[in-house]
């Protein structure tokens, strides 16, 4: 067992970017840090308000996982004070889950001396989260393209990418679960077609940092758009509106409620002012992708 007294640091996430449904993940510049104590019980304190309605004691997302890692490599972990910084919106399409996934695994890892592998900890994760996208990511960082299932796992990545990064924010919340409950149980084989071709299209193009191609690939989405955007006032608005300030393309940030915007590097925060301006419900955040997934600190 390794002594407490360290800190755990998680990129926030965006998921999908369009016909990447459920396997194309991208981290940001926003971070979950966790500083890890020993105490008497378990204890989660939240420095930020908008954190404040989650569970503080065994029930929390981070500790749950922190116990079920232990227990599958049949470990017992001491009890734990986390105090969370955070400056990812909760419930907004950022990721915060699957940083919580993260941060858990790898206190979880360190606390218990499991030296868990990269694979071990993308496949807990994934299961825990039900889909690969946002955790691989906050894991490894950088984009990332995941095939999941329950027998079977392939995760590839690319570096950061070179664009600005726009994310717009509304100020209500959604649960992924909510978001998901709009979308078809099933597609016709047709539209299953093109929607892989979109994604696969988006995904060489990014590979080839052709963002001109990519970005028109992202607005292709057949898979979830176009049941999910009924929910946002003036979707199409916005997305015109990001065309003409010269992004690449906009989409929803993984099941939403926020939206992403890819700009060329440098340009973010003269976009985010502009789309802010238009839309002043939404806040505008300019961001860059991150190279570095969770990483622990002594």
């Amino acid at each position: 067992m390794t002594e407490a007294g360290f800190s755990v640091t998680v990129p926030a996430t965006t998921a999908n970017l369009g016909p990447g449904f459920d396997h194309l993940g991208l981290a940001l510049s926003l971070n979950m840090r966790i500083e890890v104590a020993s105490a008497d019980a378990w204890y989660v304190l939240y420095q930020d308000k908008e954190y404040a309605e989650l569970p503080t004691d065994e029930t929390n997302l981070i500790v749950q996982t922190i116990q079920h890692v232990a227990s599958r490599y049949d470990q017992v972990i001491a009890s734990q004070k986390l105090v969370v910084h955070s400056d990812i919106p909760l419930g907004k399409g950022l990721g915060s889950s699957a940083t919580a996934i993260a941060a858990g695994i790898e206190i979880a890892s360190e606390l218990a001396g499991l030296q868990l592998s990269p694979k071990d900890k993308l496949r807990i994760g994934s299961e825990l989260e039900g889909h690969a996208d946002n955790v691989t990511a906050a894991l490894i960082g950088g984009m990332t393209v995941s095939y999941f299932t329950d027998d079977e796992m392939e995760v590839l990545t690319f570096p950061a990418p070179p664009i600005g990064v726009v994310i717009l924010v509304p100020p209500v919340a959604l649960k992924t679960e909510a978001s998901r409950g709009l979308l078809p149980e099933q597609l016709t084989h047709k539209v299953a077609v093109r929607g892989s071709a979109a994604g696969s299209v988006m995904t060489a193009a990014i590979a080839q940092s052709d963002w001109v191609t990519a970005g028109r690939m992202m607005e292709r989405d057949l898979y979830h758009e176009p049941y999910r955007k009924v929910g946002f006032p003036n979707f199409d608005e916005i997305r015109l509106a990001c065309k003409e300030a010269g992004a690449y393309g906009m989409t929803i940030s993984g099941a939403g409620p926020s939206l992403f915007v890819a700009v060329p590097p440098g340009t973010e925060q003269q976009v985010a002012a502009s789309l802010e301006q238009s839309f002043p419900h939404y806040q505008a955040l300019a961001l860059q992708p991150a190279e570095t997934g969770a990483y622990i600190t002594k």
